[in-house]
């Protein structure tokens, strides 16, 4: 397994732990506004081979407590859980960041107990996914069983929204609400610019519009935050 991208030590991506993150090239979505773009189109070149992330995971015991695997969209690589197992078995803990679009993959994750966390993308509401997403059209079935198996499992998850003013309206957050309806964490965090952003001329809402959408969607998961506003 090719290997895009390495940030050695985050406190911030996988909660409550010291971690690293590994990105994996390739996606099935195309969002407008997505950070990480250049290892949805390819663009980017791999940075190592598995045999390198594990030698420096090697001499990172005692320091790091977990991995956090991240794209792209980790669950199109036929081989992550072969990375998710050896991972496991160096002794460190696992964190997932997924689009939820395989629930295949993150039900063989599940059962296997490959993962620790789960962190999932909640795009936007039903009628707007798509367009969200980039895409012409999308079947949401897969998007609501992943839901379905995150909710059910027994392991630690959040859901997650980035919000656009663009694409998002307060209407949208009642219905990203009931499609994750008493679910055990739930985070709103404002889009930011960068140089890889694909399409420009995107902005964040103002602080008054996410802390409204915050209000409305903690009728549906009272544990629901802001993050990144700061």
């Amino acid at each position: 397994m090719k290997i895009h991208g390495l940030a050695k030590m985050t406190l911030l991506d996988f909660p409550g732990r010291v971690a690293c993150t590994v990105f994996l090239g390739a996606c099935d979505f195309r969002c407008p506004y997505c950070h990480n773009f250049e290892l949805v189109d390819g663009s980017a070149p791999p940075v190592m081979d598995e045999e390198d992330l594990f030698s420096f995971l090697e001499k990172r015991k005692g320091l790091l407590d977990g991995v956090a695997v991240t794209g792209g969209e980790p669950c199109l690589n036929k081989d992550l859980p072969a990375l998710l197992r050896r991972i496991r078995q160096m002794g460190y803990m696992t964190k997932l960041d997924t689009n939820g679009n395989h629930p295949d993959m993150l039900k063989k994750l599940l059962d296997e107990d490959l993962l620790d966390y789960v962190a999932m993308d909640i795009k936007n509401s039903p009628d707007k996914y798509a367009i969200t997403i980039g895409k012409d059209k999308i079947d949401l079935a897969p998007i609501r069983e992943s839901i379905s198996l995150i909710m059910g499992s027994k392991i630690d998850y959040e859901f997650r929204t980035t919000v656009v003013d663009e694409f998002h309206k307060i209407s949208d957050f009642e219905e990203i609400g009931a499609m994750i309806e008493g679910a055990k964490r739930y985070f709103i965090q404002p889009f930011t610019d960068r140089d890889t952003v694909p399409f420009g001329n995107l902005h964040a809402p103002g602080k008054a519009d996410l802390e409204a959408y915050l209000a409305l969607v903690r009728r549906y998961v009272p544990n629901a935050e802001l993050r990144g506003t700061d």
